[in-house]
């Protein structure tokens, strides 16, 4: 049962990293091992938005694909994603995001997982705790790219 958490503290505001984390059709472009991300269904609910993806993750020879339900919780400053369907047992993803009072925020994600199959789990097991430790590192980067590189106060 694999787990990581990790806060890191950026230079933007927590509303613009929720953003950055909700746009997830540009996983692809950034994010470790995923190689696609399709969004099959968008819903609203008691003033959360909802969507039902498809991400495909690949290391070297071995694709997986699995579908997980995203909760969007503007008004927390939260994103939740839960396992419907694919190579896992369970997957429980969170991110929540909290401003901090010189105009940073703190990220705080975490994910808890595990794969169904034991083979697959020794095969891409260690790449997926590499690639998590990377997560962090890789939506920050895009948050410099896109909303510029601040100073630290």
């Amino acid at each position: 049962m694999p787990k990581f958490e990790t806060t890191r503290r950026v230079n933007h505001s927590a509303e613009m990293m929720f953003a950055l984390v909700a746009d997830i059709e540009k996983y692809p472009e950034f994010v470790p091992l995923c190689e696609s991300l399709r969004i099959k269904q968008r819903r609203e609910r008691d003033g959360k938005r909802m969507l039902i993806a498809d991400m495909a993750v690949g290391y070297k020879a071995i694709r997986e694909t699995f579908t997980s339900q995203v909760l969007l919780d503007e008004e927390a400053n939260q994103i939740r994603a839960s396992y419907v369907d694919g190579p896992f047992k369970y997957l429980d993803n969170k991110w929540t995001f909290i401003n901090q009072p010189d105009g940073q925020s703190d990220v705080i994600f975490y994910i808890d997982y595990e794969f169904k199959s034991k083979m697959l789990s020794g095969v891409m097991g260690a790449m997926f705790d590499r690639a998590f430790k990377a997560f962090s590192e890789a939506f920050e980067r895009r948050a410099d790219a896109i909303y510029g590189v601040k100073d630290a106060l």
